[in-house]
């Protein structure tokens, strides 16, 4: 078995609330919804290396996906990413090997006999890191518990003496507790003097960033989603302010590519066939960990549908074995509106027992400066969105 549910809730939830607040955590109660889960999931160490290995060998195959898809304006329309976005990903040169993206989050299911597989990869803006870093460690120490997160604080702090923004920006910053928190947590983690921005108080003056009336930036991190510049106003117009190098925006442009679940499709279609891009070891790798995904409908069953840049469970609809529609996501919002969907063999997450009573579990696994690191557990429906909580997940000690 690989996970189990240990603890008990705590009878005085509101001065663990409190302590979680006081270290950077302000939303693990949410209005009168509880967000974390007073409970820890253990993971056997053995299924936890594997899962490390996983990362190590699908982090090596995203990233030749994505310098295999760079200058082909035929692959950036399958794998729907904004015409906006294709003068900058050709003119601009992606990060070195490893590290397109330094702030990522696979999001695998691993069920109870220790089968592991890719669900997606969030590479462009992964949120979940104040319940990874900083609540994790924390909630695993109080119960004696393992935590293999600790690593994630030094990670960010290696990654932004790289790349040095002066800046960081979400949308809302002070108003949207999440998006918020996380911003302050990487500034926090980074030792950098830095200047924390909403996005809606950004401007551009032919193709010069700016907040306020003199601040020019040059080098920001912005929990943004870049495939947003082909919806927002004003999205062409920070889309040049890159392409042009008035700025420099973390995760770099080519995380897009990562971000798109179209690129496991490619990656799928490369493995199935044995494209010489890949080495016998990579396509073990895909073998092993990643699922069939398609950009055409050709799954007859059991299988799951979803918008390319879906976030939070938005557009997901699973299939049954008779290849009717057995659930869909009615929370979040359906991004396929505005992007294509993909066609994903289906692996359901493992269903643990808690206080609160049945729930699914999914496992994230950041990767941080190019290194596989801290897990992020997400317990709720058989789709994982909105409505999921937090729950800290520790490693069995050996």
């Amino acid at each position: 078995m690989v996970f189990e549910v240990i603890g008990s809730p705590s009878p005085d939830r509101q001065a663990q609330v409190t302590k979680l607040a006081e270290l950077g955590f302000t939303w693990a109660d949410l209005a009168t919804e509880e967000y974390w889960i007073d409970q820890i999931v253990l993971m056997d160490r053995t299924s936890y290396d594997e899962l490390i290995h996983a990362a190590e060998w699908l982090w090596r195959v995203f990233d030749k996906a994505v310098r295999y898809v760079t200058g082909s304006r035929a692959l950036y329309r399958q794998l729907s990413i904004p015409e906006v976005l294709w003068d900058g990903l050709d003119r601009l040169q992606p990060n070195d090997t490893g590290f397109i993206s330094r702030y990522a989050r696979f999001d695998f299911t691993v069920n109870q006999d220790g089968r592991i597989k890719l669900l997606e990869l969030n590479a462009d803006t992964p949120t979940g890191y104040v319940e990874a870093a900083i609540a994790t460690p924390w909630l695993c120490e109080a119960k004696g518990i393992e935590s293999p997160n600790h690593a994630m604080k030094d990670l960010v702090r290696a990654a932004w003496a790289i790349e040095a923004p002066d800046y960081a920006a979400c949308t809302a910053y002070g108003e949207h507790m999440e998006d918020t928190g996380t911003i302050d947590a990487f500034v926090a983690h980074s030792g950098r003097q830095m200047t924390c921005v909403d996005t809606l108080d950004l401007w551009i003056d032919e193709g010069v960033v700016k907040v306020g009336k003199e601040h020019i930036i040059t080098k920001m991190f912005a929990l943004y989603p870049k495939e947003w510049m082909g919806v927002d106003d004003g999205g062409e117009a920070l889309a040049y302010a890159i392409e042009e190098q008035f700025i420099q925006l973390f995760n770099p442009l080519h995380a897009v590519i990562l971000q798109s679940k179209g690129l496991q499709a490619l990656i799928w279609s490369l493995h199935e066939s044995n494209d010489a891009i890949y080495t016998t070891d990579e396509h073990k790798a895909i073998a092993s960990y990643m699922l069939p995904t398609y950009t055409e409908p050709l799954l007859t069953r059991d299988y799951v549908s979803k918008s390319m840049f879906g976030r939070e469970g938005g557009s997901v609809e699973l299939y049954d074995a008779k290849g009717d529609i057995e659930v869909k996501d009615e929370a979040g919002f359906d991004t396929s509106v505005f992007f294509e969907r993909v066609y994903q063999q289906r692996a359901d997450l493992p269903e643990l027992s808690f206080a609160q009573g049945k729930k699914h579990l999914l496992t994230g696994l950041f990767v941080l400066n190019g290194t596989p690191c801290g897990l992020l557990g997400r317990a709720g429906g058989i789709i994982t969105g909105n409505t999921s909580q937090f729950v800290a997940i520790g490693v069995k000690a050996p």
